[in-house]
């Protein structure tokens, strides 16, 4: 049985707590034709932002899922794919690892399992604010994300490992490592994405590019630019 990211290249990861540039629309995102939208950040992030912008991407045919950064804003949405529960393996505190996600399945009501699935977060920019909220050892070469990529999906069975440089655009050697290192794992690369070669260069090594900050920084255009190189590659 495949999953619905075995066909994607291109994810588009909007932050509730950020603002779109002046005319543009969540509609607008979404017929970028990106692949899927995640909704979720770090820093932030409520029940009531989360809500309005998956209210807003709901009224338009595009795979549609929540990236929670914490268990208290996970919302029961019908109108959600899914769940993409990010844990980092490279965390400096154990509670982004498991102690978080211990937390969010003792929450009132059963947990829709079907929906949900974690994924192998390796976090590479410590100027970010994920490595710091997660205190992450990002002083990691190639080979350490590969082998990190190995245990996200032979000993934890991870079908999604998600090599994360926010804010930066990362070393491509790295992202190959990375890819070279899963068979069966989809690999993930988000960070620094601004255009479409930059785009083209991630997404030669890795199955998905997410990008982020371009969408609220740029807007609809840039954001075209990227989904057509990561066909391309």
């Amino acid at each position: 049985m495949t999953a619905p990211w075995d066909d994607w290249n291109h994810v588009l990861k909007l932050d509730p707590d950020k603002e779109l540039p002046e005319g543009v629309t969540y509609g607008d995102l979404c017929a970028t034709g990106t692949d899927a939208i995640e909704v979720g950040g770090t820093m932030g992030i409520t029940e009531e932002n989360m809500s309005a912008v998956i209210e807003a991407c709901a009224e338009h045919d595009v795979a549609l899922y929540q990236e929670p950064s914490n268990p208290e804003v996970v919302l029961e949405d019908d109108a959600l794919d899914g769940y993409l529960i990010p844990t980092v393996f490279n965390a400096g505190s154990p509670f982004w690892i498991t102690e978080a996600h211990k937390e969010w399945v003792r929450l009132e009501g059963e947990l829709d399992w079907e929906r949900t699935t974690t994924e192998a977060y390796i976090v590479m920019n410590p100027e970010a604010d994920v490595a710091e909220l997660t205190e992450a050892n990002c002083d990691l070469g190639a080979d350490d994300v590969a082998a990190y990529a190995t245990v996200a999906e032979h000993m934890f069975g991870q079908e999604i490992v998600y090599v994360e440089y926010s804010g930066t655009l990362g070393d491509e050697g790295v992202v190959q490592a990375a890819g070279e290192a899963t068979d069966e794992s989809t690999l993930f690369y988000g960070g620094g994405i601004h255009d479409y070669d930059s785009a083209y260069s991630m997404a030669q090594y890795a199955d998905v590019i997410v990008v982020g900050d371009l969408a609220h920084d740029e807007g609809i255009e840039a954001v075209r630019e990227t989904v057509d190189a990561a066909n391309d590659a």
